[in-house]
């Protein structure tokens, strides 16, 4: 006898922030939910970000009023709901004589702080950068800047904090899944799939599918049974450097570009500086996206204009790209191409619904849920409202400002962990640090690390609780600890996630 596969209410492909915050959305309304990522979660554009939460300054250049309102009123209610993973980035914009005219900055700076309902971070002000500390790193020619708020995020770690809720709320989440083919039967949709860890196919069915696979968009509708359409995926690729510190303080630079672009500098990881981003229109396999030698040298360059330090290619520690799929609007240069959310519902002659997604920013990742799930709205009747403003994600329910306040109690739970540790391990995990360490009692108990503070308990809550799978995952996704790594240690950390895989 053939047993008829599962069906779900909703089959989603793509386990970046936009398919993961739908997934979560719609667990939490009562719908059955199915999510595969044919990778690692995060595995391409969402872990590929200059880290930011931000209103996206620049996009007022261009007009976009309602993006630009929308992500900064996203950008507080994040940095409520997820304050380990979020929180406020004072930038530094130093006016160029040769740019845009200061009164023009200034317009722009108070329509930044007043159109988005700012209530938590701070204002903007002008400062004197001849006399401030954060002046020091630049060239003497930049003498007044403005300094205004955004927040930094964990960008893959707000994708599998997502996967994490929509789990507890009963998604089902499969990694390393792979759609084969989606066949439309009247008003079912039939999956088929492949279990790459274990190499098997399998079938499930669905009444609404939803095309969350970003830069494979194009590529995955080949494989979809689907009405034409002309619309297309834009891919423009954004490339990022990291280099030894440029500066001691905590607030971040935004630098304006000859080429009329921008470039970020941001404090990383505590040693760093993370320098970007370009915008390149990209053909070619998003899996294979890489920098080029031209974007090195334009972001080098560009920094170098403004920091006394000059920066050259060999002072590049690491560096990592993503495409940015992109709604392809028709405009002619990648830089002004939309970074607005696109929802294009195909029904094909009253069947199945194919909803597919182009652009949109990690910012603005829970409104795009919520438009998803109002968009295909009429085939959920019994579907519940909207819910995700005022839910904290796992690890969250303190206030933003008492963050330091919170690993205190936590360092008084583990006083044999070290502050720098002990801070590190509640910026990522936020309060579910108490249910990794509940076992811990003494430094002993923590075993040896495989090397920078990652300690064997950790990799563990993370493969039993995170989906995570090799330690790429776990060095580049969960956390960022892979720039402190040596091989032979990411190989012993490998082994032992092999061994750990073996015995269950």
């Amino acid at each position: 006898m053939i047993m008829e596969s599962t069906l779900y209410d909703i089959a989603i492909i793509g386990g970046g922030i936009n398919g993961c915050g739908i997934a979560r959305d719609a667990a939490g309304r009562g719908l059955s939910v199915f999510l595969c990522e044919q990778n690692d979660l995060a595995s391409g554009t969402s872990s590929a970000s200059t880290k930011l939460i931000h209103g996206g300054l620049r996009y007022l250049e261009y007009y976009q009023f309602r993006l630009v309102r929308e992500a900064l009123r996203e950008r507080e209610i994040l940095l409520r709901t997820a304050p380990h993973i979020v929180w406020p980035l004072r930038f530094i914009l130093p006016h160029h004589r040769g740019l845009r005219p200061a009164w023009l900055i200034r317009l722009g700076l108070f329509l930044y702080d007043h159109i988005g309902g700012r209530k938590i971070l701070q204002g903007t002000s002008r400062i004197d950068l001849r006399h401030d500390e954060r002046g020091k790193p630049l060239k003497k020619q930049f003498n007044i800047g403005f300094a205004y708020s955004d927040c930094r995020v964990m960008d893959s770690r707000l994708v599998v904090l997502n996967c994490m809720d929509g789990a507890a709320k009963g998604a089902e989440i499969r990694t390393r899944t792979k759609l084969l083919t989606a066949t439309r039967t009247g008003q079912i949709w039939h999956l088929r799939l492949l279990d790459k860890v274990h190499d098997t196919e399998f079938q499930i069915r669905a009444k609404v599918l939803i095309n969350a696979s970003g830069p494979w968009l194009n590529e995955l509708l080949t494989h979809i049974s689907h009405s034409a359409t002309k619309e297309q995926v834009r891919m423009v690729k954004g490339s990022h450097i990291i280099v030894d510190a440029l500066f001691t303080h905590d607030h971040g630079y935004i630098f304006q570009n000859e080429d009329s672009r921008i470039i970020f500098a941001i404090p990383f990881e505590n040693r760093f500086t993370l320098i970007g981003t370009t915008d390149l229109d990209f053909d070619g396999d998003p899996g294979r996206v890489s920098i080029s030698a031209e974007e090195t040298d334009y972001l080098c360059d560009a920094a170098s204009e403004y920091f006394i330090k000059k920066i050259t290619k060999d002072d590049v520690l690491a560096s990592f790209s993503g495409i940015r799929p992109l709604f392809d609007d028709g405009r002619s240069e990648a830089k002004a191409a939309t970074r607005d959310y696109v929802l294009k519902l195909d029904r094909g002659t009253g069947e199945a619904p194919l909803l597919s997604l182009y652009g949109g920013k990690i910012t603005t990742y829970r409104k795009l849920a919520e438009s998803v799930l109002e968009k295909i709205s009429a085939f959920f009747p019994e579907m519940g409202p909207k819910w995700t403003e005022q839910h904290q994600l796992p690890g969250g329910g303190f206030s933003p400002d008492n963050f330091m306040g919170e690993v205190q109690k936590f360092r008084e739970h583990m006083p044999f962990l070290p502050p720098e540790s002990a801070t590190r391990l509640f910026r990522t995990y936020g309060s579910r640090v108490y249910q990794m360490t509940s076992s811990i009692k003494s430094v002993e108990q923590m075993a040896k690390p495989f090397g920078h503070d990652l300690h064997p308990f950790e990799v563990d809550y993370l493969i039993d609780n995170e989906w995570a799978r090799c330690a790429e995952d776990i060095l580049w996704r969960r956390t960022k600890l892979g720039l402190f790594f040596s091989p032979d240690q990411e190989k012993d950390l490998e082994n032992y996630i092999r061994q750990k895989q073996g015995a269950t």
